[in-house]
């Protein structure tokens, strides 16, 4: 008897360790499941995705203030991590506008500290996922993300201005960026003009485009060809206007003419395999160690790992076929880029993340929700790593305020009947005790008080503590607090609690007839 129990308990062990196994690494479950017409649609999305890719990570690089490389690097090495622990079909991997933008807020430019911000911005994240913290995400409200957004719209298309009109030595901050790039437009080089203004005009012509259809199985086979051929070049539109802006400033400066301002030269290949730098060196040669780096990081180190979860909601594919090829081969190409060009691809990005509809109908549906978005905008353009923050400290501050004077309705003559709309914890306790003080207890003659509770789905020790308080002053003066509609759980917590006097009744009705 001993025997097959002991192997049904290895067997069930097994089976546990297995299951335990296939949720760490992904991998193991739709692997075995791969087949051609897969790996046919993956190289069809990675070609697609990746053509698209390289531009944009390239111009996001521009955004951090990194050398251009750099934008390749962080956009291959986590589809390679995701593929093997990756949950989500439906996730965004590699650089964005929004985190761009960030990085350079806290990193100001630096690679080494780029690297090393990422390293910890990961680790984070990991504990975030292990110590079961993503509710916090909860707390970072809609208006709060739209003013982000909208604020770092506008906050990197006009940072891409100066690009546009081929300016240099403008100031990184958004206030005296704005003032310095209007005040140098005279300075403004005609050729980048031109082709910035040219490339924005055919990239938003595309964008346009791709919103077209693809034929129906009933349209003629010749337009289904047409449309399928305008929707992919509308896809890849980043890449082919890349690559004709490169090969015009290629074509003047073979002859000598510096029309465009041109990215110049960057790092083949890639780099060497080392852990990231726990020092920095800093321009006068002083050497700053790893705990001043996280000190200069400051709030950038709550911010950035949120914000890259809250981005994790974007589509994304695999595209690591084409980056590579990229680092390995077309590197030397990417010299005759004209940041003009580049300039172009960003603002056309970042573009669609200017919601000005949605001022209006915050307005029209609820218009407290514009104070988390004004102050998000207006901090986000002073500055942006501090945006989320002030945005959350707001909405948590509205939300406190709910919390601490829930809302009530009173009626009634004789006895005094409060409905309460929400759940009663410590913030609403001294609240609450002062609306029954004032409108039962000190008025001439006293009432009694009907809590119509059915909406309470909540209660804590404060709050019990407060009702016991109230239940000896309606004692002294022979009046009745009487409890009505009390969830279960509630009625429980409350019988628990020993209060003296406390009365309940399962409906108002029968409670106004006591």
């Amino acid at each position: 008897m001993d025997q097959p129990l002991l192997q049904g308990d290895s067997n069930q062990r097994s089976v546990v360790f297995f299951r335990l196994l296939k949720r760490c690494l992904p991998i193991l479950t739709w692997l075995p499941k791969y087949n051609i017409k897969c790996l046919q649609m993956d190289l069809l999305a990675g070609f697609t995705v990746g053509l698209t890719t390289v531009p944009q990570v390239l111009a996001y690089a521009e955004v951090a203030g990194l050398p251009v490389q750099y934008g390749l690097y962080s956009a291959f090495m986590g589809g390679f991590i995701y593929a093997l622990l990756g949950t989500s079909k439906d996730v965004t991997l590699g650089p964005t506008a929004i985190m761009s933008l960030l990085c350079f807020s806290v990193v100001g430019g630096e690679p080494q500290r780029a690297v090393l911000l990422s390293l910890l911005c990961g680790i984070i994240q990991a504990g975030t996922a292990l110590l079961r913290l993503g509710f916090l995400l909860d707390f970072v409200s809609f208006p709060v993300i739209k003013g982000f957004t909208c604020a770092a719209a506008i906050t990197i298309g006009f940072g891409q201005v100066q690009n546009l009109l081929g300016l240099k030595d403008i100031p990184h901050e958004f206030f005296p960026q704005v003032y310095c790039t209007l005040s140098r437009i005279p300075e403004a080089r005609i050729g980048d003009v031109v082709l910035g203004v040219l490339c924005v005009a055919v990239l938003m012509m595309l964008m346009m485009m791709v919103k077209t259809s693809v034929g129906s199985e009933d349209s003629p086979r010749y337009s289904r060809i047409a449309q399928t051929f305008v929707w992919t070049v509308a896809t890849m539109r980043n890449a082919l206007v890349v690559v004709a802006a490169s090969l015009c400033a290629f074509s003047w400066e073979a002859y000598g003419h510096h029309v465009f301002t041109i990215t110049g030269k960057t790092a083949q290949g890639l780099p060497a395999f080392k852990p990231p730098p726990t020092s920095d060196t800093s321009a006068n040669g002083t050497v700053v160690p790893f705990k001043q780096l996280v000190q200069d990081f400051g709030g950038g180190l709550a911010v950035i790992p949120f914000m890259g979860l809250l981005e994790s909601i974007a589509i994304a594919k695999a595209f690591g076929v084409i980056v590579l090829l990229s680092l390995a081969f077309l590197m030397p190409a990417f010299y005759y880029i004209p940041k003009a060009c580049l300039a172009a691809v960003i603002i056309c990005a970042v573009a669609p993340m200017l919601d000005y509809h949605v001022v209006a109908d915050m307005w029209r549906i609820h218009k407290l929700d514009l104070l988390p978005f004004i102050v998000t905008f207006l901090m986000s353009l002073w500055q942006v790593q501090y945006g989320i923050m002030g945005g959350v400290a707001v909405s948590a501050a509205l939300l406190m305020y709910s919390m601490a004077r829930p809302h009530t309705q009173m009626s009634g003559e004789g006895v005094l009947l409060i409905q309460l709309s929400n759940g009663l914890s410590f913030p609403a306790a001294e609240h609450l005790s002062y609306i029954i003080h004032t409108k039962a207890l000190q008025v001439s003659p006293a009432r009694s008080v009907v809590l119509d509770c059915h909406h309470v789905s909540m209660i804590d020790y404060s709050v019990i503590h407060e009702l016991s308080d109230l239940l000896r002053h309606f004692k002294v003066q022979h009046l009745h607090l009487i409890f009505s509609g009390l969830q279960p759980h509630i009625l429980e917590v409350l019988l628990a609690a020993n209060l003296e006097g406390f009365i309940f009744a399962d409906s108002v009705e029968t409670a106004l007839q006591m």
